[in-house]
């Protein structure tokens, strides 16, 4: 009665732990030591299956669940006014022990949160080229500042342009592409017949 419930789970995970390792083992291959992570877009229902394949495939859950971390998103900068109004709300809620991070469009964006405290800045949506220039001067703002903010870069990247994002000054690349649209692998469960008439698993 099991067998498909288990076979429809094993081909899930399988396939997210699978696109997990080839990225992972893509970003050793360039030299990139920072992060590969994957995003909170997983299937309903299905998240700690996905969480733990990319662990199996040497990814980085990113966040678990939303009481993990806080993610500030264009709707809540909106919501407060700014970026600084919208960090310093999560902090009074959070406390010190929650991370807090930031989406950033632009430069200043991350300049901005930075100056507010932020644990973690999301550059999102850059180009390849326009995020060289980027992560390396948000880096240079953060160590002229000796602060140990993290750049994360998102938005998009696929595993065909994930080389472009791997560049110096990024500490972490999410993948909302390791849980959306990856194939599963195709498992098959046969019962194996003994020449003597016993079924053996």
């Amino acid at each position: 009665m099991g067998e498909r419930l288990a076979l429809n789970i094993l081909a899930r995970c399988s396939g997210v732990a699978s696109r997990a390792r080839r990225l992972r083992t893509l970003a050793d291959s360039v030299g990139f030591t920072g992060a590969i992570a994957g995003t909170r877009k997983t299937t309903p229902g299905f998240r700690l299956v996905e969480k733990y394949g990319m662990e199996v495939g040497g990814a980085d859950t990113h966040r678990m669940d939303l009481s993990t971390m806080v993610m500030l998103k264009d709707n809540h900068i909106w919501a407060t006014g700014s970026i600084t109004s919208a960090v310093k709300s999560a902090r009074s809620v959070a406390g010190f022990s929650v991370k807090i991070e930031v989406e950033c469009q632009s430069e200043k964006d991350a300049y901005e949160a930075i100056d507010a405290g932020a644990d973690i800045v999301m550059l999102d949506n850059f180009t390849p080229d326009a995020l060289r220039l980027a992560a390396s001067n948000v880096k240079a703002k953060c160590l002229a500042s000796r602060n140990s903010v993290l750049v994360e870069v998102s938005g998009g990247i696929t595993e065909d342009t994930a080389p472009q994002y791997m560049l110096p000054g990024v500490d972490i690349i999410s993948f909302g592409t390791m849980t959306q649209s990856v194939p599963h692998v195709d498992f098959s469960l046969k019962i194996a017949h003994e020449s003597s008439g016993n079924v053996a698993c």
